[in-house]
């Protein structure tokens, strides 16, 4: 029991930014990255840990190819959990209260948190987005379950405006003057892709049911080049081969 719970907790914490694992953070002995050395094309050679990321069911992909599976809704219940926005040296991200979750093949998965990747991390029939929202959920056992959101530039997003509010380029952890809801990240259509993937960050563990919304929100100029300004460089990992995989819709 002791093992699984600690293969639930690397999983989760490697998805979320490596809350709490401070000598995974870049400049506290970081072991990966997004370029040079410690990029993606090296993560496999940096640990052992890290062999999943030479698997078959990679993420991200570029989701193309879908086949018309008509796909039950996913049940969104988002509150105003968002209580903390961490620079954890990867990515910005909004660790979330208990409270918000979304039901997917009959299960309940509770919103963990949500953090970007910029430019997008999956693309839709080839096209890159200059932002991707992870909003990252696990059930009760610890299976993962990510709804992607990708952003065009455009008009500003109320509730990145919120997350993004006190975020620093420093590595650390500040509290939001208020609580913000993962609810404004999503469209107002709610039809996705479904495909089955991975982490997109060492140890890219599989077997992580992947929703990605069809509809892309919108950010503006000024807030993407505050993330892009914060975070100092392109945290997205290149596509993955997607493998014969079904990609359903």
């Amino acid at each position: 029991m002791k093992l699984k719970r600690s293969l639930i907790a690397v999983g989760l914490i490697s998805l979320s930014g490596f809350v709490g694992a401070a000598d995974e953070h870049a400049g506290h002995g970081a072991h990966w990255g997004y370029k040079g050395d410690m990029g993606p094309d090296r993560w496999t050679s940096l640990k052992p840990e890290f062999s999943a990321c030479a698997g078959k069911n990679q993420s991200p992909i570029d989701v193309s190819g879908t086949i018309d599976a008509k796909l039950k809704p996913v049940r969104f219940s988002y509150k105003a959990g968002g209580h903390e926005v961490v620079n954890n040296g990867h990515t910005i991200q909004v660790n979330i209260e208990d409270g918000s979750s979304i039901v997917i093949d009959g299960i309940q998965f509770n919103l963990k948190q949500f953090h970007f990747h910029s430019p997008s991390e999956n693309h839709i029939s080839g096209k890159s987005y200059p932002l991707e929202a992870h909003l990252v959920h696990a059930d009760k056992d610890g299976n993962l379950a990510v709804v992607a959101v990708v952003f065009n530039e455009g008009k500003a997003n109320a509730t990145v405006a919120a997350a993004w509010s006190r975020m620093s380029k420093a590595e650390g952890t500040s509290e939001l003057a208020t609580n913000v809801s993962a609810a404004g990240l999503l469209p107002k259509s709610h039809d996705y892709y479904r495909y089955n993937g991975s982490l997109t960050t060492p140890p890219c563990t599989e077997g992580v049911r992947w929703i990605v919304m069809k509809k892309p929100m919108t950010v503006s100029k000024d807030q993407l080049n505050a993330f892009q300004t914060t975070v100092g460089f392109a945290n997205n990992r290149p596509i993955q081969p997607a493998n014969a995989r079904p990609i359903l819709e």
